[in-house]
């Protein structure tokens, strides 16, 4: 009887196990993936954009890269790196071997050395560039070690490599001084890409030469575009996709059903930010700081959470967002309350006649941005003190018109680079930021520099608690929400709580057929 009843039980465990498995039939099944995303450029030189370098995170390496949740990087593309000496101004990087471009060519420390200068030499307005401020030269010192020559002190200047600013193009199909133009990419990531249809799909497949730090790279993926949520939502519903990502629209997020057995749902916290930002430069409406100050009192970012994105996002008072060492409460200790009475009195003592008219934009399909443009426009009209012109552009469009200055006001997402507050420095705030404000200050300039020199990350909180301090006073943005992320899953679908976190790395190949 014992030998009868334990087959009985190997079999049974036989057949849960079988259950949870991938079936052979499933092996190379593709998994379609829906995103409001949009991709800016398939060349990693000319797009700094969440869309753009979620895709870059697949089909491109970089030397290191993040594991889900990490706060380190981990080498990808190298076999290590190091910084030498103890002046963290010099950082060396041994590749491993046998990675090979789609061509088949060997990667060298040269193609590592091309992609870094190129994204500096190019160096597009809406590009990554500025992230390599400090890096003042590259040098391939032999086939398989490259070394970065900083002007300054970057302890997080590992991290930057890490993101999709670091990615290693192929310096025999791509050109040194200028963008590459056509659909294809030369990546060596766990993923190549077999075809792509702008603003529609990307199709993707496993790499069989990939090597580095990953053990597994996926099923094949069909990554498939929506111009915005709504339109994600109907192909949800449609069953047209397998998994959901940033975003759906906030009604149907509250709505999710964690115990519903027909989907699975994943919801973790992010890093990812969204701000106001205002026009500093001497021609715009905003230019005078009291009339900054006025906006910053009236605005309602409680309201917005709970109304236009009714709870999914969560109010936010700060330039670097809770779970990043350095938060702050800056904005909330400033402004408490909303307050016409403040704003008035500080639009008159700047001489301002009433009301004070600009333009706010925002980019279509990124989320609910239309809703949140009303929303706001009614805020900031509350007592005759402003007249707001609203403006909604294509994506594309949007960012070019930023980056050139040509708005007055205007909302945008944040994505975090990488998981530190020095990404809410730079790229924000300081001078020639990525959001093109027009604001400069010397003391916040010198703060990022200062925080910079510490490989204890958490001795540079004094330094951010300044700047957010200084920021809430001179209000070139104004922090509005965080974002807590969500994931959808058809019930065969695993790996969705994968896809996405704090790092920035937008994770493909963990999801997998259950």
């Amino acid at each position: 009887m014992r030998i009868v009843v334990t087959l009985l039980v190997l079999a049974v465990v036989g057949i849960g196990g079988w259950k949870l498995l991938p079936s052979q039939e499933n092996k190379n099944r593709t998994i379609t993936v829906g995103t409001t995303d949009a991709v800016t450029s398939l060349d990693p030189a000319g797009a700094y954009d969440a869309g753009s370098w979620a895709l870059f995170s697949n089909v491109f390496q970089t030397l290191l890269s993040f594991e889900p949740d990490g706060v380190q990087p981990v080498p990808d593309a190298a076999r290590s790196c190091a910084f030498v000496g103890s002046d963290l101004k010099t950082y060396r990087c041994t590749l491993r071997d046998g990675i090979k471009f789609p061509s088949g060519r060997a990667m060298t420390a040269q193609d590592v050395k091309f992609s870094f200068d190129r994204v500096k030499r190019i160096n597009s307005d809406v590009g990554p560039s500025s992230l390599f401020a400090a890096l003042s030269a590259v040098t391939a010192d032999d086939a398989r070690t490259v070394t970065f020559h900083l002007s300054a002190p970057d302890a997080t200047f590992p991290l930057k490599v890490a993101t999709g600013a670091g990615a290693i193009v192929d310096r025999e199909t791509y050109p040194a001084d200028s963008l590459r133009k056509d659909s294809s990419v030369d990546g060596t990531g766990p993923y190549r890409l077999t075809s792509y249809t702008k603003g529609r799909q990307a199709r993707l497949a496993p790499n069989p030469t990939y090597k580095g730090y990953l053990s597994s790279t996926g099923r094949p993926i069909d990554l498939r575009y929506y111009s915005d949520s709504a339109q994600l939502n109907a192909a949800w519903k449609a069953k047209d996709i397998d998994v959901a990502s940033r975003t759906l629209p906030p009604d149907v997020l509250a709505g999710l059903n964690t115990s519903d057995p027909k989907e699975r749902v994943s919801e973790s916290d992010s890093s990812e930010t969204r701000n106001l930002y205002l026009n500093t430069r001497a021609s715009s409406p905003l230019h005078d700081v009291r009339v900054r100050r006025a906006v910053a009192w009236l605005v309602d970012r409680e309201q917005l959470a709970a109304t236009v994105y009714q709870g999914t996002v969560d109010p936010l008072y700060s330039l670097i967002p809770t779970g990043i060492t350095g938060h702050t409460t800056s904005f909330f200790d400033t402004y408490p309350t909303q307050s016409s009475k403040k704003a008035r009195a500080l639009l008159t003592e700047a001489g301002v006649s009433l009301p004070v008219r600009f333009t706010f934009a925002y980019g279509k399909g990124q989320g609910p941005g239309e809703q949140e443009a009303a929303a706001l426009k009614k805020q900031l009209e509350a007592g005759g003190l402003f007249q707001v012109d609203v403006k909604g552009y294509e994506w594309t469009d949007f960012q070019k018109r930023m980056a050139a200055g040509k708005l007055d006001a205007w909302t945008v997402g944040w994505v975090a680079d990488y998981p530190d507050a020095d990404t809410f420095g730079q790229p924000l705030v300081g001078t020639g930021s990525t959001m093109a404000t027009g604001y400069s200050n010397k003391t916040v300039d010198q703060l990022i520099r200062n925080s910079q020199q510490f490989a204890d990350r958490s001795r540079a909180a004094t330094d951010f608690q300044q700047i957010q301090s200084t920021i809430a006073d001179d209000v070139p943005l104004i922090p509005l929400w965080q974002r807590k992320e969500y994931t959808v899953t058809s019930e065969d679908v695993g790996g969705g709580q994968y896809l996405m976190d704090a790092t920035g790395v937008y994770r493909l190949w963990r999801l997998d057929w259950i």
